[in-house]
């Protein structure tokens, strides 16, 4: 990038805002093998929420619950339910961030501030995207506890051993019909973001519907964040599905890098976590596609994983069933093997797994 107005260390935390975040915690815990380690709400002195900070490798999730029925957060579960609101971005100066942002068009949301405890300081901003969604700009390099100031570090909560999930690999949004470019121009001109690759209708389609993405990324390619919108179909697509029970733009998927994916689709299997079902067919000629790769086929047959190779290598990804009651969020697993795709590939047999989904809800 020839001026980085917006240099990014990457990610630092994604908030999700839920209806029970003391129960999902569990779900996070002991499905995806997630470790609690911070907590704040009425007994760390705060009184209108609470929450949980997990960790799994480099992944930071915070999952907040409102308290009281007038929380704006209580107002987002009952209109949204359980989703993302904050994926939340690591930078060396949150100030400049965020003046840089707003200096190119993004809506500031929270003001450049610090916060602080015995433990130091962290400072803060944030901008507004797609929907109701927010960046958060943090810059905790004079900050050593255990998340922010107003959290206490928390002993583990006896949740099972680690899945092998060690890093944020790319967050997905979702948004409306014809805004796509929109977003992608605003992740350029705001972040100074370019485009990665472009999936037309016809790359992802099937008899009945499609969709078409865009692939925004940083200079140094640690952010990735693909925009989806619905293309014209026969039926409703899986995206219009989520515009309509998500009430607008929002995060369909959060992908999570593996440095195994057989062993940790096993584990999430064992601990409950259901996973798009994969045609048998598919293995029929997936191998003549992908060629020689370092795993084994039945390994991957038995786990259902599919696999997809470009020109600078491939990649192994499995995608999990929606994660709540709306069919909204879910999470993709993936293994890189020099591979900067996202399964291009794999994207048909995908989309007809995903409508099998719609179908059995009656949504399609």
């Amino acid at each position: 990038m020839t001026d980085d107005f917006m240099p990014l260390d990457g990610w630092d935390h994604v908030e999700l805002w839920v209806g029970n975040a003391k129960q999902a915690a569990y779900f996070y815990e002991h499905a995806l093998g997630f470790t609690r380690t911070a907590y704040a709400g009425p007994e760390t002195g705060v009184r209108d929420r609470a929450s949980y900070v997990l960790e799994q490798g480099e992944i930071r999730f915070v999952l907040t619950s409102g308290l009281r029925a007038d929380s704006e957060i209580c107002k987002w579960a009952a209109s949204k339910g359980d989703s993302v609101r904050d994926v939340a971005l690591a930078v060396p100066d949150a100030a400049n961030a965020y003046r840089q942002a707003v200096q190119r068009g993004a809506r500031g949301v929270v003001e450049p501030h610090w916060v602080e405890d015995d433990s130091g300081r962290v400072e803060l901003a944030a901008i507004a995207t797609y929907g109701d969604n927010i960046h958060t700009f943090v810059n905790r390099s004079e900050y050593a506890g255990a998340y922010l100031p107003g959290y206490e570090p928390v002993a583990p909560n006896g949740g099972p051993s680690r899945v092998g999930l060690i890093a944020i690999d790319h967050v997905v949004g979702n948004v409306e019909l014809g805004r796509m470019d929109e977003w992608v121009d605003f992740y350029a001109r705001v972040l100074g973001f370019t485009q990665l690759t472009h999936f037309s209708d016809e790359d992802i389609s099937t008899e009945y519907s499609a969709l078409m993405s865009k692939v925004m990324t940083d200079g140094e390619g640690k952010i990735k964040f693909p925009i989806n919108e619905p293309a014209e179909g026969k039926r409703k697509s899986q995206i219009e599905e989520y515009l309509e029970f998500h009430g607008g733009p929002g995060v369909q998927h959060i992908a999570l890098q593996s440095e195994d994916i057989v062993r940790t689709v096993a584990a999430l299997r064992e601990h409950g976590v259901l996973f798009i079902q994969t045609p048998d067919t598919y293995y029929d000629i997936v191998q003549e596609r992908v060629g020689e790769i370092d795993q084994n086929w039945d390994d991957l047959r038995s786990m259902g994983i599919l696999v997809d190779r470009d020109e600078e290598g491939y990649l192994l990804q499995l995608f999990t069933k929606i994660v709540q009651d709306r069919p909204t969020l879910f999470f993709e697993v993936i293994e890189r093997h020099g591979s900067r795709g996202f399964g291009l590939g794999n994207f048909k047999s995908l989309f007809e797994a995903i409508e099998r989904e719609q179908a059995l809800r009656g949504n399609l």
